[in-house]
């Protein structure tokens, strides 16, 4: 059995493993053209820096994150945030707003606290409090966060609490994002309590592990162990540019090398990727890929000197899209984490770059920096930053706008008429690093499922 695993970042390489331990007598080949395994998920490390490209934790309460790292024997390198600076912020034209104490999920559930709190109105906080009064339509019809947000809670509180916690997520626009497809499990509390806010509790449970966790010394930890326990898999650094069936299973065609033919693919590919190679097999399933669309974004890093700024007290802030700026949240690294800058030394991270705005991919890294400064001036960081970096990432988030649901299940039914066949990755059922890992790995299991019954 051969198999090729298309997409080096980490639900390819979650695949692969997951190969390697349903079917030991597999040949897995990694096909990546980029020299650097891992995808979006990069750490550099530079004068006592550790420095994230892309993604700095992982949810823990997604179980195959924090499940592929024990497996791995990185269970006791996850860390939490730090406790002590526990605060995030909403910017509001120059002032930094805390958050209410009391969020589940997006959802401020602390009345008392929310009372407190400046980021909505008078009006705002009756609006909010009286969400047990609102309707609940009995139709099955999905619609946007922004929409189902507003009718339970006020336009106001989507604006100033909602939006910018879910843009930070998705890097997109609530009135385009499918609630079915990013949220369900609020429509499904909706329907169950009648109210979010009876359904949820004012506090949340004590877990075993903080929400967020990182591992101690960088996220890319999780690929080079992830990497080193692969037995049999090699990689082939090139990009694959079609497919098509053959009398016993694919071949994928490949730039500057020989064409792969194997019994099985896994395509863990962004979706204008997957569509590409799969224009010639089957131009429907194509469609239905190149129909999910991207957003692009850029992340800016900034070290400073403590002598020349004042640490927030706290681990950043996010910023809602009526304030009109590119940049969506900006994270103070080395308060959020330990261990992320030396002493003395404060580490920023300015993310930019919504959905519907402009590409700011395709800027100069003195005009990025100088937009990230720019943004910290605003909260009084004007100091010349001692270490700066940039990370450009084009179409790299998915958007699962309204009909999202449906577009999957479509592309899922479509995918099973051709056995031996596997997508996975971000743009089907969840972007976070958990997700993509699930992806993988059940991409895996049918690969193999599909194998044994030919066989059989």
């Amino acid at each position: 059995m051969r198999v090729a695993v298309v997409g080096g970042g980490i639900a390819g390489l979650a695949a692969a493993r997951r190969l390697e331990a349903l079917a030991p007598e597999a040949e897995v080949v990694v096909v990546e053209p980029d020299s650097v395994l891992g995808g979006k998920v990069r750490t550099e490390r530079v004068a006592g820096f550790v420095i994230e490209a892309a993604s700095d934790s992982f949810l823990s309460r997604k179980e195959r994150g924090v499940g592929l790292c024990e497996e791995l024997g990185l269970g006791g390198e996850l860390i939490g945030r730090r406790p002590e600076n526990h605060r995030t912020y909403v910017r509001r034209g120059v002032e930094l707003l805390p958050l209410p104490e009391g969020l589940t999920g997006m959802i401020p559930t602390n009345l008392d606290a929310l009372e407190r709190s400046a980021l909505l109105s008078e009006e705002g906080r009756a609006r909010f409090s009286a969400e047990p009064d609102a309707p609940v339509p009995p139709d099955d019809e999905d619609e946007s966060v922004a929409a189902f947000v507003t009718r339970r809670f006020g336009r106001e509180a989507y604006d100033a609490l909602v939006e910018p916690l879910m843009t930070g997520i998705y890097g997109g626009d609530g009135e385009q994002l499918s609630l079915q497809a990013t949220f369900p499990q609020l429509r499904a509390l909706e329907l169950e309590h009648g109210s979010l806010l009876r359904a949820l509790p004012a506090e949340p449970a004590p877990a075993e592990r903080p929400p967020f966790v990182s591992l101690r010394d960088g996220m890319d930890v999780l690929v080079t162990t992830l990497v080193a326990g692969l037995e049999d898999t090699s990689v082939v650094r090139a990009r694959a540019f079609a497919m098509q069936r053959t009398a016993g299973g694919y071949e994928v065609a490949l730039g500057n090398a020989e064409p792969l033919r194997v019994d099985g693919v896994v395509l863990a590919t962004p979706a204008f990727v997957t569509a590409e190679l799969l224009d010639k097999l089957d131009p429907g399933l194509a469609d239905a890929h190149a129909s999910i669309p991207y957003a692009s974004s850029v992340v800016v890093t900034l070290a400073f000197s403590t002598d020349d700024v004042a640490p927030l007290d706290g681990y950043g802030y996010v910023i809602p899209r009526a304030e009109g700026r590119d940049v969506l949240a900006c994270t103070w690294s080395s308060q959020k984490w330990e261990g992320r800058a030396p002493a003395g030394r404060a580490l920023v991270r300015v993310y930019a770059g919504r959905f519907g705005g402009r590409d700011l991919t395709h800027e100069t890294d003195a005009e990025l920096v100088t937009l990230a400064r720019s943004e910290l001036a605003l909260v009084d960081v004007s100091a010349e930053p001692t270490l700066t970096r940039v990370q450009r990432w084009p179409l790299a988030m998915p958007q699962y706008i309204l009909g999202h649901p449906e577009r999957v299940e479509r592309i899922e039914a479509l995918v099973a008429e051709h056995p031996g066949l596997a997508v996975a990755g971000a743009a089907y059922r969840g972007v976070g690093i958990p997700d993509c890992i699930a992806s993988g790995e059940a991409a895996a299991e049918s690969v193999v499922e599909a194998s044994s019954a030919a066989r059989a």
